[in-house]
């Protein structure tokens, strides 16, 4: 038996691919801010969740690790 596996390669599956890893990556982020002991204000989370731009929440996630505010995570220093 053939199996049809054109989906798995198609625009729509890699969309579909790319969003679940945006969303993981702000899974990530919060996560983070969540050990470290930061309150992460609604206008942050909404901001974090809604992102799906997997190279901003990258950016985003590695300045959660050391942000003293979760506004930080947004800036660049």
């Amino acid at each position: 038996m053939i199996k049809h596996l054109a989906f798995f390669s198609s625009p729509i599956s890699e969309e579909i691919r790319e969003e679940g890893r945006a969303q993981s990556r702000a899974e990530d982020i919060l996560l983070v801010l969540e050990q470290r002991g930061i309150d992460v204000p609604d206008q942050v989370r909404e901001q974090i969740t809604n992102c799906r731009n997997t190279t901003i929440l990258r950016h985003w996630l590695r300045h959660a690790v050391t942000a003293p505010t979760a506004k930080d995570v947004f800036t660049d220093e």
